[in-house]
């Protein structure tokens, strides 16, 4: 039948009733996606202040049948404990895999999302989102099986956009730090559980959360919590003053007390991003380095470790869209990259001298994205090498760089990875495409040398970082969280 025909024989009332059902379907919070969806392809605007939003949340903790494995492996941060996505654990690791891949250990359901895991004392934490209750919930769940230990949640009404929890805990033996996809800092007892203190950014430091909600993930040094509001706030409106006048653009949180220990002001008014915050030491003197703004007003600053005074600051990389976190190289260069469609500006090296006490940054090449640039993925320094996934310009190919920016190395559109995460671990690339298929790829300047590949998640966009303790791999996909045995057998 012609459609002219069809139409002819549907009532106009009966019409006009599908087209507004197909709007609200269409608009509706749907539960299923049918396509695969790119970062920074699907971001709308999200409503991140609300006026009756208390600004301290009370919060409930449950305890669960987990118990805590007996294994001595630490991932403790996001990549893992030197910053750096390398495991140093002397743990044998197979160099090879049987057809259907290594052995799943034990596989949960989480929340929407791509927060990675950390490990600590046979524990793994998990920041997560609980849709029905609409809550932040800080997991805490055994290596051993995956069992739930205890839960921490509050309550946060939030949006599907893009997934929801997206930042990996930082943990010591006394506690556990976590940033919510809003912009809420919670610190517990890394053992029990037990609440310790909060800061809500958005309200008490005027942080606007960027889109596709945080992914900043804290810093725990010398007990003390370390995160980047930068947040822009006039105190005269503020009910609580936690914050600077004018704004904070990093602070230092005593884990302990919960009392604010350093502020750095924010004058240039620098919002927050994606990227996280990495120490590095130069010149006798250590800072955090945290890549914040965007193509109008940013750039990359050095942060005193000691007092929160900027050492050093640069407006030479400012870029839309700052996701992965700058990589340290050697004692006095920084990688930046970036990849949403900043094509003059796909990576970075930074150099930084010292005269007369005085720290400076200066770039030691620049190239676009057709050359090498990162959408998600913070790249890894490995043996004089940077590995890292390019984006769709570069036909998200793993590419290997040598430390002047010169491509050595890619492994070509039959090994595409899309916006997957990858670490080193036993001198091997462990990496992830999109669709849950795990790479074993030997680092190198030799070329792509794959030794393993297998489908080891049925999800889509599998792009949680990855974590490695005890011989065991932790993964993730969008809605399921699985733990792998990558031992030596």
């Amino acid at each position: 039948m012609k459609k002219s025909a069809i139409a002819k024989t549907i009532p106009f009332g009966l019409a006009t009733a599908a087209v507004v059902l197909l709007y609200v379907w269409l608009s509706a919070d749907a539960g299923v996606d049918f396509t695969q969806r790119l970062p920074g392809r699907d971001g709308r605007p999200i409503e991140i202040v609300d006026a009756n939003e208390p600004i301290k949340i009370t919060g409930a903790l449950a305890a669960f049948d987990g118990v805590p494995a007996d294994l001595p492996g630490a991932w403790p941060r996001f990549r893992g404990a030197n910053f750096d996505a390398i495991s140093t654990e002397d743990v044998p690791l197979a160099k090879t895999w049987p057809a259907e891949g290594p052995k799943v250990l034990w596989s949960i359901e989480v929340g929407e999302g791509f927060a990675g895991a950390a490990i600590f004392a046979g524990r793994v934490y998990v920041m997560d989102y609980d849709r029905e209750a609409q809550a932040d919930v800080v997991r805490c769940l055994s290596l051993a099986n995956g069992r739930d230990i205890w839960r921490y949640s509050y309550p946060v009404k939030i949006k599907r956009n893009h997934g929801m929890s997206r930042t990996v805990p930082t943990v010591t033996e006394k506690y556990v730090v976590t940033m919510g996809p809003k912009g809420h800092v919670t610190c517990l007892d890394s053992t029990t559980g037990n609440f310790r203190w909060m800061f809500n950014l958005v309200r008490e430091f005027g942080t606007k959360i960027p889109m596709w909600y945080t992914a900043q993930c804290p810093v725990i040094e010398d007990d003390k919590a370390i995160v980047a509001p930068a947040g822009n706030i006039n105190v005269a409106d503020s009910n609580e003053i936690t914050a600077l006048e004018g704004g904070v653009l990093m602070m230092a949180v005593d884990c302990e007390s919960g009392e604010i220990v350093w502020q750095t002001p924010n004058p240039d008014g620098w919002l927050m991003t994606h990227s996280s915050i990495v120490p590095m030491e130069f010149g006798g003197k250590r800072f955090y380095i945290y890549s914040g703004g965007n193509n109008k007003k940013g750039g990359v600053v050095g942060v005193s470790a000691k007092d929160g005074s900027v050492l050093w600051k640069t407006e030479e990389w400012k870029v839309g869209y700052s996701v992965p976190m700058p990589v340290v190289v050697g004692r006095d260069r920084i990688f930046l990259t970036a990849g949403y469609n900043e094509y003059e500006r796909g990576c970075m090296m930074l150099r930084l001298t010292e005269v007369d006490g005085r720290i400076t940054a200066e770039p030691q090449f620049l190239h676009p994205t057709d050359v090498f640039g990162s959408m998600q993925q913070t790249p890894i320094l490995y043996e004089g090498y940077i590995y890292g996934v390019s984006p769709v310009v570069r036909d998200e190919q793993l590419i290997c760089l040598d430390l002047e920016g010169n491509v050595v190395w890619t492994s070509t559109s039959a090994n595409k990875f899309g916006h997957g995460p990858f670490t080193i671990a036993n001198g091997l690339i462990y990496i992830m495409n999109d669709s849950g298929e795990l790479s074993l790829v030997k680092p190198g300047g030799s070329g792509y040398v794959e030794l393993a590949k297998a489908k080891v998640m049925d999800g889509h966009e599998s792009w949680g970082p990855l974590a490695i303790a005890s011989g065991r791999l932790i993964a993730r996909d969008m809605n399921q969280m699985v733990c792998l045995d990558i031992s030596g057998q």
